[in-house]
């Protein structure tokens, strides 16, 4: 475990160089918790510990990240080999067969939205082709209607109007 009272850099004497160091190695969340601590005790010191993680690079370092950032099991990161063979072996193994579960999902999902997307478009065309259909229909009954409403010339006369000779 690294010792609080040699951070191996010159700086603050004493309280301060620990204190420090301490909150170095509780990680961020300690140094937001002093700041806020500071502004709540007395504003200034709250002020001056904002201005020290920021121009101080406190807020950025790696050195100041939490503990599983630092040991290398953060999101996106490869795991560290810890050294022993047989466990090394089965996690490369159970990383893998992981990764072939979630492309062979990711696949079942594709599909399953594909046939989805497929059955929506039918759907569609079915209802598209009926409301067609109906309209289709609906313009040749008015088409008959008319038809049957204007009256034909009389085929004897000649005449195109009803009661003329």
């Amino acid at each position: 475990m690294q010792s609080f009272t040699d951070t191996g850099r010159s700086g603050p004497p004493g309280f301060l160089r620990r204190t420090e160091a301490w909150l170095d190695h509780q990680g961020k969340g300690a140094w937001i918790a002093a700041m806020v601590l500071g502004f709540v005790l007395f504003w200034p010191l709250g002020l001056a510990l904002l201005a020290y993680m920021i121009w101080g690079k406190k807020m950025f370092a790696s050195r100041c990240a939490p503990r599983a950032y630092r040991h290398g099991s953060a999101w996106g990161r490869a795991p560290l080999a810890t050294g022993h063979t047989a466990f090394d072996s089965y996690k490369a193994e159970a990383l893998r067969r992981l990764e072939e579960e979630q492309a062979a999902f990711e696949a079942f999902l594709h599909r399953l939205r594909s046939s989805k997307d497929k059955s929506e478009f039918d759907t569609f065309m079915e209802e598209r082709a009926r409301a067609t259909a109906a309209h289709d229909a609906a313009n040749v009954a008015e088409q008959a209607d008319e038809a049957a409403a204007t009256p034909k010339a009389d085929s004897v006369s000649g005449s195109s109007r009803p009661g003329e000779y």
